[in-house]
């Protein structure tokens, strides 16, 4: 079954409220945005999910989205926000995400953008330009993220692309998601079409620019209930 990542995450109702549905991550952003928090503001949005995993219930693993971060602004993020996964939008190199994951022993999602047009090469050549791109990554990353280029436009990218970077993925032993102008309405067909091992959706379970809980709660039954539904 798929994994679902609600990410921008901004204030303590929206979370209590989150960390009770079957979500496997929520992700605060930590770079410039409309959605971003500081350290602090993240901290208190983590001790929630901490509290109520101390209680013994099942909760989503915190994630905090950075884009080309230094080792110093993580250390002090983590430090005031004790994360699970860190992920990464930026030009951040293979080295710097082990870096990452042995120093503060944290998961690391490495985020790669795929242009809306699809080149006219085949399908081998895009499976070597990917191959040739991801391969330094393999063994440095704990799991891979497709996003539309530029990141947060609320517009999907070419599906069609998706097999090549699932292929790497299986190879490299990572879970593959896909993000990019999700919403309950496509997510379902996503999954349909191309099965990637996660969703990740932050505009699109939007109302006026804030999370909106029955939103939410709709992208999530679509992704599980619909895999539910599909294996019966």
């Amino acid at each position: 079954m798929a994994m679902v990542k609600i990410c921008g995450l901004k204030d303590a109702e929206t979370v209590a409220s989150v960390v009770r549905m079957p979500v496997d991550l929520i992700g605060f952003l930590f770079a410039a945005s409309k959605r971003q928090v500081t350290p602090e503001q993240a901290g208190a949005l983590v001790r929630i999910v901490r509290e109520r995993r101390e209680t013994g219930h099942r909760v989503p693993l915190t994630v905090g989205v950075f884009v080309d971060p230094t080792m110093e602004l993580l250390a002090e993020t983590l430090k005031a926000a004790p994360l699970d996964a860190v992920q990464l939008h930026g030009a951040e190199s293979p080295a710097f995400c082990r870096a990452v994951r042995e120093t503060f022993g944290i998961r690391v999602y490495r985020v790669f953008s795929v242009s809306e047009s699809a080149s006219a090469a085949d399908d081998d050549a895009r499976t070597n330009a990917v191959a040739e791109a991801l391969d330094p990554y393999a063994g440095c990353i704990d799991g891979l993220l497709l996003d539309t280029a530029g990141g947060g436009t609320g517009r999907t990218f070419e599906w069609s692309r998706i097999p090549h970077y699932a292929q790497w993925a299986r190879r490299a032993g990572v879970p593959l998601f896909v993000a990019g102008g999700l919403t309950p309405d496509n997510v379902a067909g996503l999954i349909e079409a191309y099965r990637p091992d996660g969703v990740d959706v932050s505009s699109g379970v939007e109302t006026n620019g804030a999370k909106d809980i029955t939103k939410i709660r709709d992208f999530v039954e679509r992704v599980k209930g619909h895999e539910s539904h599909a294996g019966a």
